[in-house]
């Protein structure tokens, strides 16, 4: 039998013997959860980027590499080979689906789409003008309210189908939530149409008028959605875990993930992407805003370029940016100021040394905002398909954690710094 190995710990004068737990690809792991019985001492890593929180097999990323792997398999081999509900079915069931496996999972998919009538009755009770990731978040975390069916996590049928349902029924409610913010009527989904091309459909359709997807602009959807499918343990995925580990219904959990990738430094970054061109506004401005990014003490930053994980070239954006291209000329969009400035400051990025040197090379965010507006998305949509593409990821990740038969609650510590114990004092001696 192989002895495992193991690090040691001094403190105060005591070493500590610390299992390490061995990772089939990427460094391996200190287990420091006898920490505290042992050495009554915490960690400090703030935002846990050098903790591990969970063991997982789905999703493995090498910031250094530029690799990112769904259950082992390249993203580059994925998008340019396979769709959507394929990835989908890898991601949740953690092998590549058969023929047959295939066409059961995308019936039951498609067949899962239609949201219960009364639900449409939310929108109405929103603004016009709400934000649809609001709505997004409001409309979620309602399904348990209409699914009682499927919200007792202990039973593992009713994963299976709370599963299907948040994965079916993202998207019709994503594109409700769009068609109530510019006073559409809903379009109800169509099942002669793959989930990319039903997607588009629910958002850009008419009543009056036959839709026909493009098939450049379907594919595009669909290599946006698995590209963004799922990246790890990311902010999103942390709080739909956490959210999980408490025992809360997988809508409820869903809903709190919605809510962290609202955020413009998680889900919102492609949209602060846009809005950064939109703040140069014309090719000839560039120079001044690169000299800016490249000044400290000037708070401009070039929003879509370099990555938090990947300390080389995103894998992601690599397939993004064909795609941009494939989208833009299928459109033959020549005229668009924001476009072309983009195009230019693409150019520009990755010639110029200081870019270069420190690896700032234009990520996902930055293709997919230029990709999406291309596409007629106003940018208040970007988190939301961003939301729609990695419920995938979130029902697999909540998934495996709830076969797991040693989760417990999540439950940071932290380091105190506030005042030590003290007595009350009443008001008039204050």
């Amino acid at each position: 039998m192989t002895k495992k190995d193991t690090a040691t710990l001094t403190y105060k004068g005591n070493s500590y013997e610390l299992d390490v737990l061995p990772a089939t690809v990427g460094p391996d792991v200190i287990d420091i959860r006898s920490l505290y019985a042992n050495a009554k001492t915490f960690t400090f890593d703030p935002g846990f980027t050098a903790t591990a929180s969970t063991i997982s097999k789905i999703t493995y990323i090498d910031g250094g590499e530029g690799v990112l792997l769904y259950r082992g398999y390249p993203i580059e081999q994925l998008a340019e080979n396979g769709d959507f509900l394929e990835t989908s079915y890898l991601l949740i069931h953690g092998e590549l689906p058969t023929h047959q496996e295939r066409k059961d999972f995308e019936k039951t998919i498609t067949y899962h789409t239609m949201l219960h009538e009364q639900m449409y009755s939310f929108y109405k009770g929103f603004r016009r003008d709400a934000h649809p990731m609001a709505i997004m978040c409001g409309v979620v975390g309602a399904l348990s309210a209409f699914y009682h069916d499927s919200t007792d996590i202990n039973d593992a049928r009713q994963r299976e189908i709370a599963t299907t349902r948040l994965v079916a029924k993202m998207p019709s409610i994503a594109a409700a939530a769009y068609k109530y913010s510019i006073g559409q009527p809903f379009m109800y989904p169509r099942n002669d149409l793959g989930f990319a091309g039903n997607f588009l459909h629910m958002c850009f359709a008419v009543p009056t008028e036959e839709f026909k997807p493009n098939p450049i602009l379907t594919r595009a959807m669909d290599r946006i959605f698995i590209l963004h499918a799922d990246h790890e343990q990311n902010a999103s995925t942390s709080t739909v875990r956490l959210a999980g580990s408490s025992g809360a219904n997988p809508f409820a959990c869903i809903a709190a993930g919605i809510a962290s990738l609202w955020g413009p430094a998680h889900g919102g970054a492609n949209e602060a992407a846009l809005a950064m061109l939109e703040e140069i506004g014309t090719p000839d401005r560039i120079p001044e805003f690169i000299e800016r990014a490249k000044d400290k003490n000037d708070p401009f930053r070039l929003m879509g370029f370099g990555h938090r994980v990947y300390k080389n070239f995103d894998p992601r954006a690599t397939l993004m940016q064909k795609t941009a291209h494939e989208v833009l000329g299928e459109l033959g969009i020549q005229d668009d100021p924001l476009l072309e400035t983009a195009r230019e400051l693409e150019k520009v990025a990755l010639n110029d040394p200081y870019f270069i040197e420190k690896k700032l090379y234009p990520n996902i965010d930055f293709y997919s905002g230029i990709t999406l507006r291309a596409l007629g998305f106003p940018t208040s949509m970007f988190t939301v398909l961003f939301a729609v593409a990695r419920t995938v990821g979130w029902v697999a990740q909540w998934q495996e954690m709830m076969e797991d038969p040693k989760q417990k609650i999540g439950r940071p510590r932290q380091l105190y710094t506030g005042p030590v114990s003290r007595d009350y004092v009443n008001e008039s001696n204050r």
